[in-house]
C-alpha cells in the first residue's frame, strides 16, 4: 500500500536535519569497523555531574516517578527563576516560566502559539537548521538576514531592516549562536532590540549555549537591556549544553504570562509534563555549584584553540576564533572546483562528503545552516581524538588540486 497520498505535504517538504544526518551517516560507517572521527555532534562529550545523577535516583526512590503539572515542577519553576534573576539580572515569576521536553521542544510550543500561515520571521544567518523548519511548520516564512558579510558574523542595523516587512512578527536570535559560536555584543543586542520596539515585534532568544563563553567574553541576555525589551522577548534555555545533560530532556522558556500560558495549552495536547525524573535532576544542576560547568568550560576554550589555530594551517580554511558554544564554523570556499580523482569538490557537501570518505572526519556542511561557503565542526570530543582528526583532514585537503 502507498501511504505517502495520507502523508500532509508540509511533512513531505520538510527536509532531514543535516547534523543529525551526518552524525546517523558516522556512526554506521563505526558500526562497519570504519575509524570515523565525527566533528558532527553537538553535543557535550562530558559526562552529567555525579551530584546530578545522584539528585534523579534520590528522586526515583523517593518516589517522584508520576505526571507532574504540565509546566513542570513548582521546585524548577522557582529555580529557573533564582537562575535568571541571579545571572541573568531578569525578574520572573513562575508562572512566566515553562518547562518542556528540551530547548527544542521549547522553542517548538513558541512557534506554533505565535506564527501563522502568512506571518514573516526574521532569522540570522548561519543559523541552527531547526529554526526554519518549524517556522515552516506553522505556514509562516523565514527571512534570512546574512551576517556572513562581516568577517565577524556582526547584525548591522541596515541589513536587519531590510529584511522587516509589515508581515514581520518575530526575530529568533540564537547566542552564543549555532553553529558559528558567536555570541553578540551588547551593541549588535541594542540594534535588534531597537528594530522589534520599532516595528512591535517579538524577540525569541535562544541562549541554551550562554555558559560556554571564552576568553573573558561579557554575555548578555537581550530581555535585561531593559522593560520595554523584555515584554517582548522569550529567554529560551536549558540545562542539557552546559551541564552535559543533552538526553535527560529538559529546556524552560520565561517571558510574558499571556504567552507562556498558551504554550503551556499547546504543551497539554502534544506531551504534557517533560520527565518527571529529569525535572528534579534539573533543579540540582541549577541550585548546585557551578564548579564542574567551570571545569568543562576551560576544557572546552583549550579545545577551541587547537581547533582554530589548526585549521588556520589548512590551506583554503578560514576561521574565526568564536566566542562560546562548541562549535567553529570555517569558512572553505577557496576549496570549491578542486577534485581528487574523479572527484570535484563544488560545494559544502561535496567537501563532507569527500573528507568522510578520504579523511574519515565528519563535519556538517554549511548550506545546512544556510551559509554553503562554510562547514561547521563541534569540539565538543577530546583534546587527542581532536587533533588526529584535524591531521586527517589537512592530508584529505592536502590531496586537492585545482
Amino acid at each position: 500500500m502507498d501511504y505517502s497520498s495520507y502523508i500532509v505535504d508540509k511533512i513531505k517538504s520538510m527536509g532531514e536535519s543535516q547534523t543529525i544526518a551526518v552524525s546517523e551517516k558516522a556512526k554506521q560507517l563505526k558500526k562497519q569497523g570504519v575509524d570515523v572521527i565525527s566533528f558532527a555532534t553537538g553535543e557535550p562529550d562530558f559526562d552529567t555531574p555525579d551530584n546530578i545523577k545522584e539528585k534523579a535516583i534520590a528522586s526515583i526512590r523517593a518516589g517522584h516517578t508520576k505526571y507532574t503539572a504540565v509546566a513542570g515542577i513548582d521546585e524548577l519553576k522557582s529555580a529557573i527563576c533564582a537562575k535568571l534573576k541571579q545571572e541573568n539580572h531578569l525578574d520572573y515569576s513562575p508562572d512566566q516560566v515553562l518547562v518542556s521536553c528540551g530547548a527544542k521542544h521549547t522553542m517548538y510550543n513558541v512557534s506554533q502559539v505565535l506564527f501563522d500561515a502568512g506571518d514573516e520571521v526574521i532569522i540570522f544567518s548561519p543559523y541552527w537548521v531547526t529554526y526554519p523548519a518549524q517556522v515552516r511548520l506553522c505556514g509562516a516564512a523565514p527571512v534570512f538576514v546574512d551576517t556572513t558579510t562581516s568577517s565577524d558574523m556582526t547584525i548591522s542595523e541596515d541589513g536587519l531592516q531590510k529584511g522587516i516587512t509589515d508581515k514581520t512578527k518575530a526575530i529568533i536570535l540564537c547566542s552564543p549562536s549555532n553553529p558559528s559560536g558567536k555570541v553578540y555584543s551588547k551593541k549588535e543586542l541594542e540594534i535588534v532590540a531597537k528594530a522589534a520596539i520599532e516595528h512591535d515585534l517579538i524577540i525569541i532568544a535562544d541562549e541554551i549555549y550562554e555558559k560556554l563563553i571564552y576568553d573573558d567574553f561579557e554575555f548578555v541576555s537581550i530581555a535585561a537591556l531593559g522593560e520595554d525589551v523584555k515584554e517582548r522577548t522569550i529567554t529560551v534555555n536549558g540545562v542539557g549544553k552546559a551541564f552535559a545533560m543533552t538526553g535527560w530532556r529538559i529546556g524552560y522558556a520565561a517571558g510574558p504570562r499571556e504567552i507562556i500560558d498558551a504554550m503551556r495549552k499547546m504543551q497539554g495536547q502534544a506531551t504534557s509534563n517533560p520527565n518527571s525524573i529529569a525535572q528534579h535532576a534539573a533543579v540540582e544542576a541549577l541550585s548546585a555549584s557551578s564548579a564542574s560547568v567551570e571545569q568543562m568550560r576551560k576544557e572546552y576554550q583549550k579545545r577551541r584553540d587547537v581547533v582554530v589555530e589548526t585549521l588556520n594551517t589548512i590551506e583554503g580554511f578560514s576561521c574565526r576564533k568564536p566566542e562560546g558554544a562548541f562549535y567553529v564554523f570555517p569558512r572553505v570556499a577557496a576549496l570549491y572546483s578542486k577534485g581528487f580523482g574523479d572527484r570535484i569538490i563544488n560545494n559544502s557537501v561535496d567537501l563532507c562528503s569527500y573528507l568522510l570518505d578520504e579523511a574519515h572526519a565528519a563535519l556538517v556542511p554549511g548550506v545546512a545552516f544556510g551559509c554553503d561557503e562554510y562547514v561547521r565542526l563541534s569540539f565538543a570530543t577530546d583534546l587527542e581524538t581532536i587533533k588526529t582528526g584535524l591531521e586527517r583532514i589537512k592530508h584529505a585537503v592536502e590531496k586537492l588540486s585545482a
